[in-house]
């Protein structure tokens, strides 16, 4: 979902146009307040704002940007943009926010999957120094042994996935 912020009568008539265009459904708010109302109250992907707003409410424009969360922010003059460069700029946008989501993803994909290598690492230490106990319960070496199996498992897994 796309919020489209701008003082213009003519915000409801763009907003049809970039649904249509971008297939994305779009909310109109008139003001920056509003705007940030509705971005305390919903997630969107990208957020267009009329740069009129940024010379004309400076301090209401920063609390927007507090709120914008995830959302794309993307600065339109509306006075003197066409519909076509409107639809320009935000596709180049969204298309930006799916590639850096996409990265941080990966990112912390791939963090995760070192840090569970390293604890599985330690288990299957610490489980070789336990098997290797003088005298140790048949019981417990047991439990050990399925530990120790489970734990390559995990490791066989983690690799295939990489």
């Amino acid at each position: 979902m796309i919020l489209l912020i701008t003082p213009y009568a003519k915000g409801r008539d763009w907003a049809v146009r970039i649904e249509e265009e971008i297939r994305e459904p779009v909310e109109v708010e008139a003001t920056l307040r509003q705007a940030a109302t509705r971005l305390r109250a919903h997630e969107y992907s990208a957020v267009v704002i009329d740069q009129s707003f940024l010379e004309a409410e400076p301090d209401d424009s920063e609390m927007v940007l507090q709120h914008v969360g995830t959302a794309i922010p993307v600065y339109i003059n509306f006075a003197v943009c066409g519909m076509e460069r409107v639809v320009r700029e935000l596709r180049a946008a969204l298309h930006r926010r799916k590639r850096e989501v996409l990265l941080a993803r990966q990112g912390a994909e791939q963090g995760l999957r070192n840090e569970l290598k390293d604890t599985i690492t330690a288990i299957l230490l610490s489980c070789e120094l336990a098997l290797q106990t003088p005298h140790l319960q048949a019981t417990a070496e047991t439990k050990m042994r399925a530990v120790y199996e489970l734990a390559r498992e995990m490791r066989i897994k983690l690799e295939a996935s990489t």
